[in-house]
């Protein structure tokens, strides 16, 4: 995924109010701009980080900058845009990039499903039919990790998140129901190697989690490649789940 309109760099200030962040742009001086993540974002961010934004073509926004990249003192560059995940799987999918889905024959995005109201990230529907003769569907739920240990590990998630454990419970009624279930670990982080639950931050959701991969919902991760021009899908990364 190219950067497009290009990123421009500034210098981080601040991140408030969870959806808000102040800069200092090199030529428009101290601007505050959006920034697209909901989590805590821990150790994502610090003052005096360089930070690559990019503008908006809609004139009516309030804030015309969107915060898109960060770089820490390790030089890992670290996606902000948490909606960039769903785009590059979804990406990665259609080029066949992600060698543990085959046979699709159809892809869509944000499909209403499930028992608890919910819309699924991506869905995709086979070319051969599942245990009820109708077309086998796989549905994937993608979750953006940021959060870096010192020793390399990818932890999610990053705060207690009650979403987050709807979304497994949904994939376990697909599982049981016959389909395919991901849950799809998409790290924009490249000092990230692997990825873990983050069992100390939500002990429930890792809780689920086993319940779910117990009945048959497939883990999956990736990592990526990040540069102020683009970001790309990279190769597979190990995950784990130690036992409670």
């Amino acid at each position: 995924m190219i950067f497009e309109p290009k990123l421009e760099s500034a210098t981080l200030s601040k991140r408030y109010k969870r959806f808000l962040a102040d800069v200092c742009h090199p030529i428009l001086g101290d601007i505050t701009v959006h920034c697209p993540n909901t989590g805590s974002m821990k150790n994502c961010w610090q003052a005096g980080w360089q930070v690559w934004l990019q503008k908006s073509e809609n004139t009516k926004r309030k804030y015309p900058y969107t915060w898109v990249l960060a770089q820490n003192e390790q030089n890992d560059w670290i996606g902000i845009n948490t909606q960039l995940a769903n785009q590059l799987v979804f990406e990665a999918l259609q080029e066949n990039k992600i060698s543990e889905v085959k046979d699709i024959a159809k892809i869509d995005k944000e499909v209403k499903y499930g028992q608890e109201n919910s819309r699924i990230d991506i869905l995709l529907t086979h070319n051969e039919p599942g245990i009820h003769g109708e077309p086998l569907k796989t549905y994937i739920e993608v979750k953006s990790v940021t959060l870096k240990e010192d020793d390399g590990r990818g932890l999610f998630p990053d705060a207690v998140t009650t979403r987050g454990q709807k979304h497994i419970r949904e994939l376990i009624h697909c599982a049981e129901h016959g389909d395919n279930a991901v849950l799809f670990f998409l790290v924009q982080h490249t000092g990230i190697k692997s990825v873990e639950i983050a069992e100390q931050i939500d002990p429930e959701y890792a809780k689920i989690l086993r319940e779910a991969i117990s009945k048959g919902v497939k883990v999956i991760a990736y990592g990526t490649s990040i540069n102020e021009q683009q970001i790309t899908l990279q190769s597979k990364i190990d995950f784990s789940l130690h036992e409670s």
